[in-house]
């Protein structure tokens, strides 16, 4: 795991522990728990079921500050300049119940599990919204979770099969 995010990441959970919110870490930094190459990633991505569930209060203690709202996502910036960006996008609500806690170095996190992360990058891989790069990187992270994690090729729909054949071999 990226170790200049695990200051932040570590106020994060502890501020959502404390407050008794379950979340889930999704996007790269789940990644990075998921697979055995290394990936980068900029910032903190979680979700949480309702949005007013946000310790928001206790972000702030920790010198987490605010940055924006959108749709179905806030975003905040840590101290050292680590972003984080908390969605409360419905996609995620039975997920966030099925999440597994590891272990990184003495911290619990409650990340989203290969399978669910495998849909959730399906998803974004496939939202027209996204930017175009965005969308390549999410499809690379889906074929990286399926080559370490094989069985999870039984968890893809037709659909999401029908996607992955046309990405270049």
């Amino acid at each position: 795991m990226d170790r200049s995010k695990q200051p932040t990441l570590q106020l994060v959970a502890q501020a959502f522990a404390d407050a008794r919110v379950p979340y889930a870490i999704i996007g790269g930094v789940a990644m990075q728990v998921h697979q055995r190459e290394p990936r980068t990633t900029l910032d903190i991505d979680l979700a949480v079921t309702r949005r007013d569930q946000i310790p928001r209060a206790d972000l702030q203690r920790l010198e987490l500050r605010a940055t924006g709202v959108h749709e179905h996502a806030e975003k905040w910036i840590s101290q050292d300049g680590t972003p984080v960006q908390i969605t409360d996008d419905p996609a995620f609500t039975a997920a966030i119940a099925r999440t597994m806690v590891v272990d990184i170095d003495g911290l619990p996190l409650r990340v989203l599990g290969p399978a669910d992360l495998l849909h959730a990058k399906m998803r974004a891989g496939c939202d027209p919204k996204r930017r175009r790069s965005k969308r390549l990187q999410d499809l690379a992270d889906v074929q990286a979770l399926l080559e370490t994690h094989t069985a999870l090729t039984a968890e893809l729909s037709a659909d999401e099969r029908a996607v992955l054949d046309r990405l270049p071999r």
